[in-house]
């Protein structure tokens, strides 16, 4: 890092204020960050700084200090704390703690995988360091496994709260472009508008990241952002189960619902994310993959019965966590349920599922609330709903499919107009076609008539006039002549035989 003296030489920042630089670290999003001694507490910490360029836009100075402010408010174990924030000889930079181990990217490098347990073992820290920071009107805004940390004692941090912001506080300095987040785990709403987001953005994220420390892959992908954004819109990805079969059924629901389209459809907070992920009960109390990790005590009162009847074996008889979908079981064994529905062909059927399955069943609405269940063979049929592992569910459901109808009854309508314009346009241009051919019809008519005439004309123009005044009867009488060859002529006796006149 270097500052400016008033001869403009550059000079080698080795100090500022209270903190001696030792090395640059890397570069971050909005300046470098150095390894630094504290010298009056003499402790190790990182240093984030301001570009000399951006400390020159007023707004990004605001920014950072904002930042620095939002991230003070946040006093967690489980996320990197900051001790100070200021200014020395021009360059602007924020004290935080410095983390001595790698990023949870850096550790899915290496195993491509981690086991199920370590997973959710991260997840339920970073849950539960959300849920503080939800509770302090701030939302992350940027979380993926490039910023979450875990420490050479195995102990996770979330980092970079840079992008975070106070909802309560004026957003008008953020920079179009410094608030998006990672497109690979960002929901897709900040996709649409970064700035106004809310808490289920960070747990859509948190779920992709899940998604991708079980699988080892993305449930997302395209050759570009906009293919990428496209295809978390229209929300259809392969399942972690399909991916990895000993994903538990239920970790596969609530990663359903971490990462649903819609965020009405999401988790409401990190609490009743907390009491699912932890009522599956089995996360593992230290990572594995690090050697000599301490145990991390799981969240006191965070825990549900149900986990802690899971992890001891306590109770042979089925125990239900809640989740969104409806309740899931969480112990050992998971409930069997005959389920009576109609098939899509309206037939009437009886299948035997787990829990998990109806619940499934239910989300991808094979089966609807007209449903109807019992848990024996000898039992009596009663409507999903009445059932508390299915009460959620077929809510959800039926408002779903309601919003389906109304939807469909919409598209049906357009439809229709659609429908009866395209028939108005058929029939006007049939009824032009028609009148053009009528047209065309009589036009012809009209030359074919015209030419009879004129051959008429031609062919008997000399003798016509003769004809038509014998037709009307004009013109000299013409001698009639008998059979014997003499001219009959009338018995009058003004006349004088021919052969008199002679003899005369």
């Amino acid at each position: 890092m270097s500052d400016t003296s008033e001869d403009k030489k550059p000079r080698k920042v080795t100090r500022l204020g209270d903190f001696e630089l030792k090395k640059e670290l890397g570069q971050g999003g909005m300046g470098k960050v150095y390894l630094a001694r504290q010298i009056s507490l003499d402790r190790l910490v990182a240093i984030k700084t301001l570009t000399r360029e951006l400390a020159k836009r007023e707004s990004f100075v605001q920014r950072f200090e904002r930042e620095a402010k939002s991230m003070a408010k946040i006093d967690h174990p489980n996320v990197v704390k900051i001790f100070a924030v200021d200014s020395y000889h021009g360059v602007h930079f924020a004290a935080i703690e410095y983390i001595d181990g790698h990023s949870v990217l850096k550790w899915l490098e290496k195993l491509q995988q981690f086991p199920i347990g370590d997973a959710l073992h991260i997840t339920i820290l970073c849950a539960e360091a959300l849920r503080h920071a939800h509770e302090q009107n701030m939302v992350h805004r940027d979380i993926k496994p490039d910023n979450i940390l875990i420490t050479s004692k195995g102990v996770v941090k979330v980092a970079d709260f840079g992008l975070a912001k106070a909802l309560d506080e004026d957003v008008s300095v953020t920079q179009s472009g410094t608030g998006l987040g990672t497109p690979l785990y960002m929901a897709p709403e900040q996709a649409r508008d970064a700035k106004h987001v809310d808490h289920r953005s960070d747990i859509y994220a948190l779920g992709v990241t899940l998604y991708h420390m079980l699988t080892g892959k993305l449930p997302f992908a395209g050759e570009s952002t906009l293919e990428l954004i496209l295809a978390k819109e229209k929300g259809k990805y392969d399942t972690a189960r399909s991916v990895r079969p000993e994903v538990p059924e239920r970790l596969d629901l609530i990663l359903d619902k971490m990462m649903a389209k819609e965020p009405g459809h999401r988790y409401k907070n990190c609490e009743e994310l907390l009491k699912d992920l932890t009522a599956i009960g089995q996360h593992s109390e230290s990572l594995s993959f690090i050697d000599g990790a301490a145990e991390t005590r799981m969240p006191i009162g965070r825990t549900s019965p149900v986990s802690a009847a899971a992890a001891t074996g306590v109770g042979q008889h089925t125990q239900a966590g809640q989740t969104g979908f409806g309740t899931v079981a969480a112990t050992g064994t998971t409930r069997m349920w005959f389920i009576q529905f109609e098939d899509e062909k309206g037939r009437a059927v009886v299948e035997k599922h787990s829990t998990g399955r109806v619940l499934k069943m239910l989300a991808q609405g094979k089966i609807t609330a007209k449903a109807r269940a019992k848990v024996s063979a000898d039992g009596t049929y009663y409507p999903l709903a009445q059932f508390p592992e299915f009460t959620k569910a077929v809510e959800d459901s039926v408002a779903q499919r309601t919003a389906a109808i109304r939807k469909e009854d919409m598209k049906s309508l357009y439809s229709r107009v659609d429908r009866d314009q395209k028939r108005f346009y058929l029939k006007r241009k049939l009824k032009d076609y028609f009148r053009n051919v009528v047209g065309l019809a009589s036009f012809l008519l009209l030359l074919a008539a015209i030419a009879l005439v004129a051959f008429l004309a031609w062919q008997y123009g000399q003798s016509l006039p003769g004809k038509l005044a014998e037709l009307i009867g004009f013109g000299t009488d013409a001698p009639v002549t008998s059979e014997e060859g003499e001219a009959d002529t009338p018995d009058d006796g003004n006349i004088v035989p021919e052969g008199r006149l002679r003899g005369g």
